[in-house]
């Protein structure tokens, strides 16, 4: 029994190891417009050249990675980018910003006093200051010669999940494919980006912090505005629903395939 528990500790410390080797692929940077600043972790694919061009992925994180640690956004996701296999068929910018404690990516009214929690969007409104520098981090990131304009996309999770139905909604004409795990939005504002934008929804179906109806109903919406969107049901998943979904085969070919 030592030996097993001996092996278990070196086995989980080699993961541990490697997931933060992974985590150092990822730069700090600081994104400022005027008296605002918008922390964020950045990726270049091996071997990058200004002269060349790649496409850029965004990633949204969850709630719980919120802080000024510049650290913590990396928590879900990273890793999927940054392992060997990754770097070698998917060489990409992957940028991941970090939302402040007090703010929230998308515009909504949350009530967390049931489970699910209660969420009302309101994309009439402006947006949160956090997803306003999002959206000027991704102008700045796509203008660069090196970017490709044509293979840009967003993705998240959870509170990121629905800032990315609020951002396509926002620039329905920015990106070409997204990926959203465990979120929701309002679904009659995805008339804007329904037939623009390739879309994978995600969520676990016994999920009791967002509830699995609000990809249910995305999806349903986007399909009634004429976009055939993926949606994946995981019968077994609670709101970590990114875990299997992350490890679906098909998801990083799925898009980085995707082109405007």
């Amino acid at each position: 029994m030592k030996i097993k528990k001996i092996g278990g500790f070196i086995v989980l410390l080699l993961v541990s190891f490697q997931a933060l080797a992974q985590n150092e692929n990822y730069q700090k940077e600081m994104f400022i417009k005027g008296a605002d600043t918008l922390k964020y972790r950045v990726m270049y694919p091996k071997n990058f050249s200004d002269t060349d061009q790649y496409p850029v992925v965004f990633f949204l994180h969850g709630a719980g990675e919120r802080g000024n640690d510049n650290e913590s956004q990396l928590a879900h996701g990273s890793s999927l980018f940054a392992n060997a296999e990754s770097l070698e068929n998917f060489p990409a910018i992957v940028v991941f910003p970090q939302c402040p404690t007090e703010d929230y990516w998308s515009n909504a009214k949350i009530k967390r006093q049931t489970r699910p929690i209660s969420l009302k969007f309101k994309y009439n409104r402006a947006p949160t200051k956090a997803m306003n520098m999002v959206m000027q981090l991704v102008d700045e990131m796509v203008g660069k010669p090196f970017a490709k304009e044509n293979q840009v996309y967003i993705m998240g999770l959870s509170m990121g999940g629905m800032g990315t139905y609020e951002l396509l909604y926002r620039k329905p004409e920015t990106f070409a494919a997204a990926i959203a795990i465990c979120g929701g939005g309002d679904e009659k504002k995805s008339k804007d980006f329904a037939r623009k934008v390739p879309l994978w929804i995600f969520h676990g179906a016994k999920d009791d912090v967002v509830d699995p109806q609000l990809s249910l109903k995305m999806a349903s919406a986007i399909m009634e505005y004429g976009g055939q969107p993926n949606v994946t049901l995981f019968s077994d998943a609670n709101h970590n629903s990114w875990d299997p979904a992350f490890a679906e085969p098909a998801l990083l070919p799925w898009l980085f395939t995707q082109k405007k």
